[in-house]
């Protein structure tokens, strides 16, 4: 299961473990400023002096026949965004149901709430217009939190416990786990790669550099419980199963307490900025590396629908993926407006998350930097890798096995995942 951990930042070794109690889960401009003071001083003193009456004349003209015949052509392109209607096709609200409280790796999806958005503090919700490049389309857009708000139970449980949710974040492998008794079909990959990390000291351990040295130093390490990531890990022998301990309950507490000794899982879009910045009685830096970077290449934050409900709603996913893909580039390109939104969602729900300003702008800039957030084998962003997900489902099956899980008979790529309304012209 792809479970988030509970980070919750700027916390005590006290703090936290009274936290822990709760319950638990799975998974910049001054030189612009001074240039412009300059050179409009320099020029009209030199110009002027030479030739007062032809300067004036030629740059009122070439400037206003250049910026018109410019603008016209950009707002031109930006028509058939305003044309978009899902009114005719989808349903209002289109319900989303994420895998944790409200975060930026979770920023595309916030980023289609237009204006006279409202917070719900009764479901743990944000609901407005859903906007594609800032016009309407239509029908509203309503965000359900995951992690505590659905008692840390899976997206797809949620799914096919609530027909009122179109759309849920689901895991390529929790889409391979429970493709025999609930499959979901991916429409659009979230991310590109998994976010999940096992961070360590790089103190204690400076010659570290990636998990399989983890397992071959025999590092303790703590992970949530059930993830099939670690089973894959102990069963190919990239690490051991008497160095890992499932009891991680997503706070600081006990890799502190162990004052470095022992490695945990994270965020490398989060965890990092949080221990560096936001954890008082640690406060410095820690390294990691990707889970999907030791073999586990596993699609994270994908945007899936029940295998049932997948004909249905094919009008309305003709339209809608190719605004969630926009809605990607539109969100890393400038977050700040979104963002606020995340927090003020988060304070509004207060149930012991902290986020803040400077972990979400850290965790754009890591999603960008580190590759999570990117374009597929192409030039497009959203869209999956067959042989990759195949690659998954290859080795994703005897871990399921092992567990008593197993997939469904015969699963291919295909059955869980499809491109079919991915625009393959949008991308990064």
């Amino acid at each position: 299961m792809n479970r988030r951990p509970r980070r919750f930042a700027a916390m005590s070794v006290v703090a936290a473990l009274a936290l822990a109690a709760c319950g638990d889960d799975d998974e910049t401009a001054d030189e612009p400023a001074a240039e412009p003071t300059e050179e409009p001083a320099e020029e009209p003193a030199e110009e002027p002096a030479e030739e007062p009456t032809e300067e004036p004349a030629e740059e009122p003209t070439e400037e206003p026949a250049e910026e018109p015949t410019e603008e016209p052509a950009e707002e031109s392109t930006e028509e058939p965004a305003e044309a978009v209607s899902l009114a005719d096709v989808c349903p209002s609200p289109i319900v989303i149901q994420t895998d944790w409280n409200p975060e930026a790796e979770h920023g595309w999806i916030y980023e289609m709430i237009g204006d006279g958005y409202e917070i719900d503090t009764n479901t743990v919700a944000v609901r407005g217009p859903l906007v594609s490049g800032g016009q309407e389309t239509g029908v509203d857009i309503e965000i359900r939190s995951g992690g505590p708000a659905i008692g840390f139970q899976t997206v797809t449980s949620q799914m096919y416990a609530d027909d009122s949710i179109l759309l849920g974040y689901v895991y390529t492998d929790e889409a391979i786990q429970n493709s025999a008794e609930f499959p979901t079909v991916a429409v659009m990959a979230g991310m590109e790669k998994n976010p999940q990390i096992l961070f360590w000291d790089p103190e204690t351990y400076p010659d570290i550099e990636s998990i399989e040295d983890l397992g071959e130093e025999n590092v303790l390490i703590r992970y949530f419980g059930g993830a099939a990531y670690m089973d894959y890990f102990t069963q190919t022998g990239i690490l051991s199963a008497d160095q890992v301990d499932g009891s991680y309950d997503g706070t600081p507490a006990l890799f502190i307490a162990d004052q470095g000794a022992s490695a945990q899982q994270g965020f490398g879009s989060a965890e990092p900025y949080i221990y560096a910045n936001e954890v008082p009685d640690w406060n410095k830096p820690i390294e990691y590396a990707y889970i999907n970077d030791a073999g586990w290449e596993n699609y994270a934050e994908s945007i899936a629908i029940k295998a049932d409900r997948l004909e249905e709603n094919r009008a309305c996913l003709e339209q809608l993926v190719p605004i969630i893909q926009q809605s990607t580039i539109d969100y890393v390109t400038d977050p700040a407006e979104t963002n606020g939104v995340i927090i003020e969602a988060v304070e509004a729900f207060d149930n012991g998350w902290v986020y803040t300003e400077g972990v979400a702008e850290y965790a754009v800039q890591t999603m960008l930097d580190d590759g999570l957030l990117s374009n597929g084998p192409d030039d497009t962003i959203g869209n999956f890798d067959l042989d990759r997900v195949n690659g998954l489902i290859e080795k994703a099956i005897p871990v399921y096995e092992s567990l008593g899980q197993t997939p469904a008979e015969g699963l291919t790529a295909e059955d869980i995942v499809t491109n079919e309304f991915i625009d393959e012209s949008i991308g990064l």
